[in-house]
């Protein structure tokens, strides 16, 4: 049987909150709902969820503020899963790097929105031996998920973080799209920009305000970090 989980659907259109918290419902899950950025942020950031739906386009506060907010001010790191009408890799790009962690892409079927709340919640509950990978300057302590480059500290949401520790593991070897799919979202596979915009966010954090770019796209074939030969 699969573990209840306490989820907190923050979405101004009643009519599909509605259907949300009770599809979540029926599934043994227990659902919150806020139809505003406001009440979203108060809930998010006050109560013990296991994952959040956010959509991005709410009254008072827009979603990616409220993301923003909760990562960086509330210091909340519970998965939160965006519901966009917005389907531009640009757009999904801006809430991935505002803190979100995966999104579904308006209209949605409750199914996949079930598979995927499932997917971030037990790779949230999911712990590993610490360990700390180091690639040339670049060091990451997988015990409280912290990464510094020259030093320096980075900050990544949860699913760059994974592509990260995957490819850190790996490297030297090059690891293919189907490789990195499975390390990061199980048997939850996402659509196809989801992995070029996360590794965009993961590229511009790790590599952009560095001289020396550690991460390698091989076209055709996958991606590596390590260093220059």
């Amino acid at each position: 049987m699969d573990a209840v989980l306490r989820i907190l659907v923050v979405e101004d259109n009643p009519d599909l909150a509605a259907n949300l918290v009770d599809y979540l419902a029926a599934r043994g899950h227990l659902a919150d709902a806020a139809g505003d950025g406001q009440s979203g942020l108060r809930l998010a950031a006050q109560g013990d969820y296991d994952v959040i739906l956010l959509d991005l386009m709410l009254p008072g506060i827009d979603g990616l503020t409220l993301c923003r907010r909760l990562r960086q001010e509330a210091g909340r790191l519970t998965p939160i899963l965006m519901l966009t009408a917005r389907d531009t890799l640009d757009d999904k790009i801006a809430g991935l790097e505002a803190g979100a962690d995966d999104y579904v892409v308006k209209p949605f079927a409750l199914r996949e929105v079930a598979a995927r709340v499932k997917a971030l919640a037990r790779r949230a509950q999911a712990g590993s031996p610490r360990q700390t990978l180091q690639v040339g300057d670049l060091v990451f302590d997988t015990g409280p998920f912290s990464v510094q480059r020259a030093g320096a500290g980075i900050v990544l949401p949860p699913i760059p973080l994974r592509l990260l520790e995957a490819l850190m593991r790996a490297s030297p070897r090059v690891l293919g799209r189907d490789e990195l799919v499975r390390a990061v979202w199980g048997d939850a596979p996402p659509d196809s920009d989801a992995l070029r915009a996360h590794m965009h966010v993961l590229r511009n954090a790790i590599d952009k305000p560095f001289a020396q770019p550690l991460l390698r796209t091989l076209r055709g074939i996958g991606w590596q970090i390590a260093e220059a030969s």
